[in-house]
């Protein structure tokens, strides 16, 4: 099968716009993802929307930020119209989420300014997302980076068709103002990626329920819970952020999505403690307890068993000790005479006794390096880390929030140690 030049290798998924496929370019044989949407228009209207579906891709096409995903070509058939894109490797946003449940308050955090930043990149280009949900957000097996997709397709449709695509697709992450139908800019994706962050933090969608028409009418009057009423032990400052971006009305949130990044920037920074609490964690299997604690001492139980068989042997063949005629005592350090100060006066015996002792001591009180503390404890970290992280992976995959989250402070760890050691080279030359 074949779209375009775009030799088709298989389904990737199908939604309420059309079907991803994940095909091969023979041109240049990259894989490439192919998103396809129905011309299924009257012919007026399907002019209408070749033309607008050209503009909102190419415009689309020009974003090139590391959050979003790279369009490299536009197209139609006879029956449908396609766009092919970079060919990502991971799960979606909604997939950790049904598999995972809430993700620990840093990994929320951090996907959220991800998604802020390509969100600003895309505002300051004129384009409107429209359609911000899990779904929408592929997370790549390197340590958690995010990719934005879909940038523009919602806005491909005219207002009508927009309105039924909305009730067939999912609306629970919609602005009030898109419920309503009115005109919306840049801060209904602001609202939109509130919902996914309050979702991210609690595990539990904001506007739940299965009817329609009740998701709808939350969506614009119902209040939103703060988030550390669902998850005690969050900072406020999440809760005030959060709070703000899902404001009823658009004045209330943040202005631009580039204000709402500096503040999940900010709040990394100044909120570490309060983003990792002590009940994240994964319960340690039992078993695995028993082998941590109990290898240390079969260790050492061995080494022991070793140093007495080893001192049995040695001990059984050493020669035995020749005496000796005339013990020789090293007196020089003490205030004891020797052979060549016998026969001064006392005064002048303690005198080049003193002497003597001076000319040693530099020899015998050389002092060790200086232990550098800072440098053990990134050590020490580092190895606590890195031995939680084995303890995950008994359970988990490489992909499990958990391991994420740890994968990146092992690696901050380890950049400041690169750091240190650098400046301490420095130093010294």
């Amino acid at each position: 099968m074949k779209i375009g030049r775009y030799e088709i290798l298989d389904k990737l998924g199908e939604g309420a716009m059309g079907t991803v496929y994940r095909a091969r370019d023979p041109l240049i044989e990259r894989t490439v993802a192919i998103k396809t949407i129905p011309l299924v228009l009257p012919e007026e209207e399907k002019r209408l929307f070749e033309d607008r579906f050209l503009r909102e891709a190419k415009s689309a096409g020009k974003l090139s930020h590391p959050n979003i995903v790279t369009i490299y070509d536009v197209g139609e058939t006879d029956d449908v119209a396609y766009i092919a894109m970079e060919y990502l490797e991971g799960p979606s946003l909604r997939e950790l989420l049904r598999k995972h449940g809430r993700l620990p308050p840093q990994l929320a955090v951090e996907t959220a300014l991800q998604m802020a930043e390509a969100i600003a990149f895309a505002h300051d280009h004129g384009i409107v997302h429209r359609d911000v949900k899990p779904p929408n957000v592929i997370v790549l097996s390197n340590r958690g980076t995010v990719k934005l997709t879909d940038f523009g397709i919602a806005h491909l449709m005219s207002s009508n068709e927009t309105r039924a695509g909305m009730l067939m697709g999912s609306p629970r992450y919609m602005s009030p103002e898109q419920v309503q139908g009115q005109p919306i800019d840049g801060r209904s994706d602001i609202f939109s990626l509130g919902v996914v962050l309050h979702e991210m933090l609690t595990g539990r969608p904001v506007f739940g329920g299965e009817e329609l028409h009740g998701i709808l009418f939350r969506i614009v009057n119902e209040p939103v819970p703060p988030v550390s009423s669902l998850r005690p032990g969050l900072p406020a400052e999440l809760d005030t952020i959060v709070s703000r971006c899902l404001a009823k009305r658009p004045e209330e949130r943040y202005a631009y999505a580039g204000e709402l990044a500096e503040a999940l920037r900010s709040l990394l920074l100044e909120s570490q403690a309060a983003l990792n609490p002590p009940d994240t964690p994964s319960p340690i299997p039992r078993s695995l307890k028993y082998l941590a604690f109990g290898t240390p001492f079969l260790v050492l139980l061995a080494i022991a068993i070793g140093l007495i068989v080893i001192s049995f042997f040695l001990g059984k063949n050493r020669p035995p000790a020749q005496p000796m005629n005339e013990p020789v005592l090293d007196l020089r350090m003490s205030g004891t005479p020797t052979r060549e100060s016998a026969g001064l006066p006392a005064s002048q015996q303690t005198k080049q006794a003193q002497e003597k002792a001076a000319q040693t001591k530099p020899a015998q009180q050389k002092t060790p390096q200086r232990q550098d503390f800072y440098l053990i404890e990134l050590d020490k970290k580092l190895a606590q880390m890195k031995v939680q992280r084995s303890e995950l992976l008994s359970q988990y995959t490489e992909l499990h929030p958990d391991i994420v989250m740890l994968d990146r402070q092992i690696d901050k760890l380890q950049d400041e140690k690169r750091r240190y050691l650098k400046q301490q080279r420095r130093q010294n030359n």
